[in-house]
């Protein structure tokens, strides 16, 4: 019998080749690691603690080594060079560059160790744990990217993320009910109200936005039996009832968002296939559409009330009292603008807003702020232009890319990618307002909806690729 990299042996590294059909067993074994990762680290409060990075990390490096291992097996190491690695790069580089002791930021002296006052950023010990954390976010989306390689990998992980949205739903929804203050019934975060695992409730919101957007993806374009809509209606309801119960206002707002972005996209993807039907055709199909959306919209304001949460429901849409209905946000944006205005190129470190908003605050200096509730405006501030420039990028090749893909892709990549780019919108919509990606279970789940949105799948049965470049 002919080896089947016999081939293979012959051409040098990372050119274009086909690998075997039956997928080998370290590539099996990164598939459930990136299956498992983005859970466990949910599961773990988020993985907001640094402890947990110390099993994220034992992730990372085991999907590094096994991948290796298959590189050398194969003689040949697998790998999607796709364009969106680039500004996970850049900002990675950025971040190199902002702890290499080029001059002093003028600190007041005795505010920062002496070690740390040659560095860039104002905060050197809360970059090089960021871009530790960039690392291995990089890691994991290059392996998801190139692992995710075949249409059963491509099922599995979107059964995976509507599945366990689902039962996160399920599960935040009665641990608010019966013990709103505790995570688990254990831990009571001091600074921050919690819902479901997450420490705080607004990034709880955007793990829903995401997750629900590939459940409308499906539900809108079709693309799997029509008998499991009935679970998909009741998976979306579940997701928008717990958005709901959260109270926030961002996540509520980006939600319909995300509704809003599934059902335009999967109407304008049916009149662009079904060109040929007649007008009265697709003003029906129209209409089911707005139907269902209205059903669903009743149905989640329904069971809010019904479970008794008048407050969530008030103050997720805007009705709540409070002087100042930013919550503090307009200050912490003006602080952001301040510091980047001061750090224009490459801000004043990656993490570092909590250390400048101590300098910059123009309050009375008794609260220290670690985020800007706007990632734009913090990542201006913590990583200057060429940061902001890379962010850019990384949105604009995404939605390239995923929107090409919507009119190319097989009735059931076609709705998985309408609903990855649907949950996408909602995480755009959201930064404007929060933080959310900076919950690292959030970003793991954000790599992999821009992992089903862009790869590109075989339709055929056996899928047949990898190591090619996507530029």
């Amino acid at each position: 019998m002919n080896d089947p990299n016999e081939n293979i042996e012959k051409r040098p590294w990372f050119e274009p080749v086909e690998i075997g059909e039956i997928p080998s067993i370290p590539s099996r074994v990164i598939f459930v690691l990136l299956c498992v990762t983005p859970v466990v680290a949910t599961i773990l409060f988020g993985a907001v603690d640094p402890a947990t990075w110390v099993i994220l990390s034992l992730s990372a490096f085991s999907i590094s080594a096994l991948w290796l291992y298959d590189g050398w097996r194969r003689r040949r190491l697998l790998l999607n060079a796709d364009v969106l690695l680039i500004p996970l790069l850049g900002l990675i580089a950025i971040g190199v560059v902002q702890l290499v002791p080029i001059f002093s930021p003028e600190l007041p002296a005795g505010l920062v160790p002496d070690i740390s006052r040659s560095a860039i950023s104002m905060d050197p010990y809360a970059t090089r744990m960021f871009l530790g954390r960039l690392v291995v976010l990089f890691v994991f989306f290059a392996a998801a990217l190139t692992f995710v390689n075949q249409r059963s990998r491509l099922q599995k992980v979107v059964y995976l993320v509507i599945g366990f949205g689902s039962l996160m739903a399920i599960f935040a929804i009665l641990q608010r009910l019966s013990s709103p203050e505790a995570i688990y019934g254990m831990r009571v975060p001091t600074q921050a109200i919690p819902f479901g695992p997450f420490v705080n409730q607004h990034h709880f919101a955007a793990f829903m936005e995401m997750t629900a957007g590939l459940t409308f993806g499906f539900l809108f374009a079709g693309g799997i039996k029509r008998e499991n809509r009935i679970l998909l209606i009741l998976a979306a309801v579940l997701m928008g009832t717990a958005t709901v119960m959260t109270s926030s206002r961002g996540g509520l707002l980006s939600l319909g968002g995300v509704l809003l972005f599934a059902a335009a996209a999967s109407n304008y993807n049916k009149a662009a296939v079904a060109s040929h039907q007649s007008s009265e055709t697709n003003r029906r199909q129209k209409l089911v559409t707005g139907a269902v959306i209205a059903a669903m919209v009743l149905l989640v304001f329904g069971m809010v009330l019904f479970l008794r949460a008048d407050s969530s429901l008030i103050r997720g849409v805007g009705l709540g009292g409070g002087a100042d209905v930013s919550n503090g946000r307009l200050h912490f944006w003006s602080v952001a603008i301040r510091v980047f205005a001061d750090h224009p190129i490459l801000g004043a470190g990656l993490d570092a807003f909590g250390a400048a908003f101590t300098r910059y605050d123009s309050w009375n200096g008794v609260f220290r702020v670690e985020q800007a509730h706007n990632d734009y405006l913090q990542t201006l501030a913590d990583a200057g232009v060429i940061g902001f420039a890379c962010i850019a990028a990384f949105v604009y090749f995404l939605f390239r890319k995923g929107i090409a893909q919507i009119a190319t892709a097989d009735p059931f990549q076609r709705s998985a990618v309408i609903g990855a780019l649907a949950g996408c919108v909602g995480i755009v919509i959201h930064s404007f307002f929060d933080f959310p990606l900076r919950t690292p279970s959030n970003a793991f789940f954000f790599l992999l909806l821009v992992t089903v949105a862009v790869v590109r799948i075989s339709p055929k049965r056996h899928h047949r690729t990898l190591t090619s470049s996507s530029f």
